[in-house]
């Protein structure tokens, strides 16, 4: 199996099953002496495990990271950083009902012929849980990062939408509800909303806003490696993304070039950022924002029609422990993809003049 690192410089390569003994990864290109903070990785794992509220899947997993390289007395060598994360919830007999069957809209299917062998338990490989191995490699991104700030919230559930743009919201308030809503009369009907979904047996699907302050000047290639087509792809390789839009997004078809110019000030800074703080690929210095959209779990808990390994039409039924709603968890997700893109393109950039 290909493709399993992403990165130029600074890369994570990660291994691993959702039932398997662990997940982890190793991360190459770090730079050395970056002073790590062992709890704010933690902390963003926490964000990310299952169990967490009554929203999510109910597996209890610890999510603890255990490091075995490239980290020597609190700091980074410059070394391959070598970590795991250990299962220790996993309960594969929920999936025997799958062995020789494909969930509809699920990875299943495509995974077995490309293949010609799949472990179907929890999916795998094609598992979300693989995700942890990257939220780890971005929170040290993050802490080389340093100033530049990633903050990423829910701004829609099903048809429940934030009506305020970012610059209107608190959000230091992300963490305060179990949605990861700042917002929290939005917040509150999300949550009423996502039990009520899981209630049915049934999912939704929602968005993710991702607003990044700080960015320097020059991020980002003009050709093939714009720095919102590496978003993109990050943002794309995170399991349920259906869209990808930055800026005014597919909003901006409806303006008029003379209004979605972004006009400039003295100093270089912009009165409007249409532009999502890159122009030609490349970082402007004006605040990068961006929207992702999250499809509806594919697992249903309820009966559905499908097929077999013979090709029988057949009808079963969801079952073990799924998320509702994979938004709330996937934030953290989309900070670490969005930091991975971002420490790669700052490393990249000392090599672009003297």
């Amino acid at each position: 199996m290909a493709g399993n690192t992403f990165g130029n410089l600074f890369k994570v390569s990660t291994f691993g099953e959702s039932h398997g003994r662990a997940i982890g990864g190793v991360i190459d290109g770090c730079p050395a002496g970056i002073e790590l903070n062992l709890e704010a990785i933690q902390k963003d794992l926490d964000r990310r495990k299952p169990g967490q509220s009554a929203i999510v899947t109910q597996r209890k997993e610890p999510d603890e990271v255990e490091f075995f390289s490239g980290i020597f007395e609190g700091r980074t060598t410059g070394t391959p950083i070598g970590f795991a994360i250990f299962n220790t919830n996993q309960k594969s007999k929920d999936y025997g009902h799958i062995k020789d069957s494909y969930r509809p809209s699920h990875a299943d299917y495509v995974y077995d012929q490309k293949y010609g062998f799949r472990d179907y338990r929890g999916g795998g490989r094609s598992s979300a849980r693989e995700t942890a191995s990257r939220v780890v490699a971005g929170a040290i991104a993050k802490q080389f990062l340093q100033d530049i700030e990633i903050n990423a919230f829910v701004s829609q559930v099903g048809n429940l939408k934030l009506d305020k743009n970012y610059s209107q919201l608190d959000l230091s308030m992300t963490e305060s509800n179990a949605v990861r809503c700042p917002d929290a009369d939005t917040a509150s009907k999300m949550e009423d909303y996502i039990k009520s979904i899981k209630k049915e047996g049934d999912t939704i699907g929602g968005v993710i806003t991702c607003v990044v302050k700080n960015v320097p000047i020059g991020l980002g290639e003009p050709a093939f490696d714009k720095l919102h087509a590496e978003l993109g792809k990050a943002m794309l390789s995170i399991n349920a993304v259906k869209g990808f839009e930055y800026g005014s997004g597919f909003e901006g078809v409806t303006m008029k070039g003379s209004a979605h110019n972004d006009p400039f000030n003295a100093d270089g800074t912009t009165k409007t950022n249409n532009s999502g703080g890159i122009q030609g690929g490349i970082s402007n210095g004006m605040d990068i924002y961006f929207n992702i959209a999250f499809k509806p779990v594919a697992t249903v808990i309820q009966p559905y029609e499908t097929i077999d390994k013979e090709g029988n039409i057949i009808t079963t039924q969801g079952k073990g422990r799924h998320d509702p709603c994979v938004v709330p968890r996937a934030v953290p997700i989309v900070e670490a993809m969005a930091a991975l893109v971002l420490a790669d393109y700052m490393l990249i950039a000392r090599t672009n003049k003297i």
